[in-house]
Order: structure tokens, then sequence, then C-alpha cells
């Protein structure tokens, strides 16, 4: 898969997305207002679903799983033996880590599919060097993000 026009989006994201107290929602509602092809992964979708029933109510669990099922360029990947096994072996590569097997999962969906781009607030996203979208400056700054801050959103 080309990675050029996917970005990979963690639970994070999505929560500064829905959570306007968040210091990256204003970025965030600016991407997803005009995304290129989003990818994330079932347990993205369960963490986020986990963190809105368990910090407010399942009402807002379930409303996060609406909005998940109604964003288009959002495509959500199952995860079997192979990706678990790819994303234990990142857990014992990065043991110092506080990663979540969530986030290894994502790192290595990343790499298998040559995603450039992460919409992530957890540094642990970027272990591997695919760019964060919310570090600014140079290469690491999400070309998105420039199209939009450019065409004035």
């Amino acid at each position: 898969m080309a990675g050029k026009s996917e970005a990979y989006v963690d639970t994070s994201a999505l929560i500064a997305l829905c959570d306007r107290s968040d210091t990256h929602h204003a970025l965030f509602r600016r991407l997803f207002s005009d995304p290129p092809v989003l990818i994330t992964t079932a347990l993205v979708v369960g963490e986020g679903h986990a963190w809105f029933a368990r910090r407010f109510d399942s009402t807002r669990g379930l409303r996060f799983l609406a909005m998940i099922e109604a964003m288009k360029p959002l495509r959500t990947i199952s995860i079997g033996r192979r990706e678990q096994g790819a994303a234990t072996e990142l857990l014992r590569r990065f043991p110092d880590q506080r990663m979540t097997l969530a986030d290894a999962v994502g790192l290595h969906v990343m790499q298998a599919r040559k995603i450039r781009s992460c919409w992530s607030t957890d540094r642990h996203l970027g272990l591997t060097g695919v760019p964060l979208v919310i570090h600014k400056g140079g290469a690491v700054h999400d070309r998105r993000v420039r199209q939009l801050e450019a065409a004035g959103r």
C-alpha cells in the first residue's frame, strides 16, 4: 500500500477532535475537515470508545462510535496474528517505553503501509520515525497542515 496519501489516526487525535478543551483540538478540527485517506485500527476505535464510556458514560461512548461510522475517509483495519506478532516485537524492541499494544500495532501498520504522517499527540507513535502532525517545523510538520493553513482554514 502506498502511504503518500494516507495518514494514520491514533486514539489521541480522535479524542482531541471531540474534546474542545484539548490543546490540539483546533489543529485536529482543521485536519479532519479536509482529510486524506485515514487509516486506523479496531484497537484504536476500542480505546476511544472505552475512554468516552469510562470518562463520561455509555451514551458518549456510543456517540464516539457513531462518529467513527460516519467518517467516510476513515478506514478501520482489523488486526490478526501477524499484526499482533509484529506489535509484540516492537514492544520488546522498546521495553523502556510505556506503549500499549494499540500503540505498537499503530507503529507496525504505519511501517507496513509506508504511511508517512501520524495524527497523534502520543510521542510513542513517533518512535520509528514517522512524523507526528503536532510537531511543527521542517520535515516533521505534516504537509496537510501547511496546505490547510495556507488556505486559511
